[in-house]
This record gives C-alpha cells, sequence and structure tokens, in this order.
C-alpha cells in the first residue's frame, strides 16, 4: 500500500475494473482509514522522531534482506531462474559481508537490485486469472489472486522453517519497523491521496491496478475511466505536498 501510493503514475490508464464487492470494500477501506488516522500515522511520526535516520536505514535494509528467500523461492516457481541466482547471490553477500543484511555490500558491488516478487506474481505467471478487486482490513488494496497469493506467501520463505520461534520473531518485528519508516517516509503522498482525495477509495483501487498489472506486465488493454475519480489533486499524486506533510489531514 505505501509503495504503491508514493510511486503511482497517476496519469497511466487502467484497463477494465472488476469490482462487484464495492460495497463491502468501501466499508473496509473506511476501516482502513480510521486505522490509518488513528494508529498508523501517529505510530509512524513516533517511531521516526524517536529512531535515528541511520538506524532506521539499517532496519530497513535488514528486512529487506530477510524477504529475499522467498524471492528466490518465487522466482523459481515462475522459472525465472536467472532473477532467482540474482537474489541468492544478494542474500549470501549481504548476509555474509553484510553482517545479516544490516549493510548493503551487494549494491555497492554494483548487484542488480531485489526482484521483490510474490506468489500472487508466481500464480499470475502459471496462468491464473487476476480476479475481482478486494480491499483487505489492515493490508489493504488487492485481488482475488493476489489475496490467496498473500496466504501463500507465509509459507514461502524459508528462512521460517530454518529459524525457529522466539528467534523468527525478530524479522517480524524488522518487517513492522520497515513499514512504519516507509508510512513516514511518503507520509505527504500517502495523506494526499487517503484524506484529500475526492474519493480515496476510487483513487486507491486506479492506483493500486494500475502498478500490479505494470509490475506483472500486463499493460495492455482498454482505458478505463473510473466514474468516482474526479480527483482534483491527482496530478500531484506522483509528488510531495507543497505544504508541511506532517500537518494534520481533512476530510472532504
Amino acid at each position: 500500500m505505501l509503495l504503491v501510493s508514493a510511486c503511482a503514475d497517476p496519469d497511466a490508464p487502467t484497463r477494465d475494473v472488476f469490482d462487484p464487492f464495492e460495497a463491502e470494500n468501501r466499508r473496509v477501506h473506511e476501516f482502513n482509514r480510521g486505522f490509518d488516522r488513528a494508529l498508523l500515522r501517529p505510530v509512524a511520526r513516533g517511531y521516526a522522531a524517536a529512531v535515528p535516520d541511520d538506524i532506521e536505514t539499517v532496519v530497513v535494509r535488514f528486512a529487506e534482506n530477510l524477504s529475499l528467500p522467498a524471492d528466490v523461492v518465487n522466482n523459481v516457481l515462475q522459472l525465472d531462474m536467472r532473477a532467482a541466482f540474482r537474489d541468492a547471490a544478494r542474500f549470501v553477500v549481504n548476509t555474509t559481508v553484510g553482517l545479516g543484511g544490516f549493510f548493503d555490500p551487494a549494491s555497492e558491488m554494483g548487484m542488480a537490485a531485489p526482484s521483490n516478487t510474490d506468489f500472487g506474481a508466481t500464480l499470475h505467471v502459471m496462468g491464473a486469472a487476476e480476479g475481482a478487486y478486494v480491499e483487505l482490513p489492515l493490508l489493504g488494496p488487492s485481488t482475488v489472486r493476489d489475496t490467496f497469493g498473500t496466504f501463500f506467501d507465509l509459507f514461502t520463505n524459508p528462512l521460517s522453517y530454518v529459524v525457529g520461534s522466539p528467534t523468527n520473531l525478530v524479522g517480524t518485528g524488522a518487517g513492522v519497523a520497515s513499514g512504519l519508516s516507509r508510512r513516514d517516509r511518503y507520509s505527504g503522498t500517502i495523506d494526499q491521496l487517503l484524506y484529500e482525495s475526492a474519493d480515496s477509495y476510487a483513487s486507491v483501487r486506479s492506483i493500486y491496478l494500475q502498478n500490479r498489472r505494470f509490475k506483472l506486465g500486463g499493460t495492455g488493454g482498454a482505458t478505463y475511466m473510473d466514474p468516482y475519480d474526479m480527483d482534483p489533486y491527482e496530478g500531484a499524486l506522483a509528488a510531495p505536498l507543497a505544504d508541511d506533510p506532517h500537518e494534520e489531514p481533512h476530510d472532504e
């Protein structure tokens, strides 16, 4: 959700949207907005204010490194052996030379960036249809295919079978902290999307599908003109707010 809303191109065309659960999705969206306003946003601010930037960067690197084995597994399932080898090599270098992933010597050595794939992408490669758009409580925008993928992602990381409890909770904590860092880093754009859009649900839906389809290589098809997507701030979604990004959001 954070990266999608921060990196989206709002002017890109979106293919037809299949949203038969829109009424329920909108209720979940309002719950997610309330959760972000009441808890996630202020906690992210507090975390960013309390933790030095260098430490935040180290935690993000550590969490990213822990996710690489799952990327390797999904790349193998997608028969993308080149990406699997690149991710495996990055994991080995950063885990050894980079002291468990706290440092990123792989990037300094010019190694390729992580593939950042998932089981939803694996299902796409296997031919599974995208299915209906859904918004999940706390997890945000998704599709039926990606929802199944999110469930199976819980089992695709080999580290979860190697590292026992309670040590494996370190990775979970790092992932949560990394998410808080990203929520604060992209606060201006996310606040604008969630609290200043004419219809934040339609904007989130459109942006998620645009980015997901682009990542999966499925950008072709007819242009979809969303009747709800009448956002006067649309042209600024990909740029930081001109005002203070930490100014309290307001509802329309």
